[in-house]
């Protein structure tokens, strides 16, 4: 059952500059419980339980390397609690016990990291384990499957709260796919010697394309140079059409001829809050216009 528990001070510690887990995700079907001992800080010795069956909210995030799981729990009783699970520095949460957690985010790099709290209750130093019995991710920290038992004890103490968690998540959106192509003809413009390309872009989602690149034309043993950007609202199904004009950061214009262009796209990807980027290099031909 879910008991209330009155709030109690903490001492504030300045939290540790790392690798946090970023966009959190709403859980599909989850729950959270935990209880402790007579004693326990944490629970006060009494059991919580937390499910997005009986209306409770909960949301989850990952690092993009799995190292580290946030679990944090909105109650409909508006309970909150937060729940960190860490495997040790350079290493991802897979099937397996972790034994001697402290703190997160103070662990130590080769010891795995661990932190119960909520309801105006926290640890300041902290010792448990816990186990991960199974683990699921997809791309940037997606969490589609996550279970893990946990036992914390706070400031060197004998008593405990245990608990579980459960996550299931539909599985993991595929990420923001494009392309770039850019035309191997071009015009150099004899009225202001800027270059004018073209090209199209594709994705597999509407994204904003951003496109950005650099022309390099020699001609007469001078080097010609000037960049661009440009942007296009790109729909999934059809190339979209693109063109940037290239102005010369010199007083040479662009002519008639072959020039080397390097062009990045970039878009965000909605679902994962993400750059994605495509880079082209292209040797177009220039024509007087």
């Amino acid at each position: 059952m879910k008991r209330a528990t009155a709030a109690a001070a903490v001492p504030v510690l300045a939290l540790l500059v790392g690798a946090v887990p970023a966009q959190a995700q709403t859980v599909a079907s989850g729950s959270l419980s935990f209880s402790g001992d007579p004693g326990d800080w944490i629970s006060g010795g009494g059991s919580y339980a937390y499910s997005t069956d009986t209306k409770d909210r909960l949301t989850v995030n990952a690092t993009e390397d799995h190292n580290h799981v946030a679990v944090s729990v909105s109650g409909f009783n508006s309970d909150w609690w937060t729940l960190d699970l860490v495997a040790p520095s350079g290493t991802g949460l897979t099937a397996g016990t972790y034994d001697g957690a402290t703190r997160y985010p103070f662990q130590g790099a080769d010891a795995p990291g661990l932190d119960l709290s909520g309801n105006g209750r926290g640890c300041n130093t902290l010792t448990g384990t816990f186990t991960v019995q199974n683990a699921v991710f997809g791309p940037h920290g997606y969490v589609q499957t996550f279970d893990a038992t946990f036992e914390q004890h706070c400031e060197g103490g004998t008593t405990a709260a245990r608990g579980a968690v459960h996550i299931a998540n539909p599985p993991a959106p595929p990420e923001l796919g494009i392309g770039l192509k850019v035309a191997t003809d071009g015009t150099a413009s004899t009225l202001d010697g800027n270059a004018y390309l073209h090209g199209t872009v594709q994705c597999t989602g509407p994204a904003t394309v951003t496109l950005s690149g650099a022309a390099t034309q020699v001609k007469h043993n001078v080097i010609i140079r000037g960049t661009y950007s440009t942007q296009v609202a790109c729909t999934p199904g059809a190339p979209v059409a693109w063109k940037g004009t290239v102005v010369p950061a010199g007083t040479t214009p662009f002519q008639k001829g072959k020039a080397e262009v390097v062009t990045q796209a970039t878009a965000l990807d909605p679902t994962y809050n993400t750059n994605v980027s495509v880079d082209d290099t292209t040797v177009v031909t220039l024509v007087k216009g």
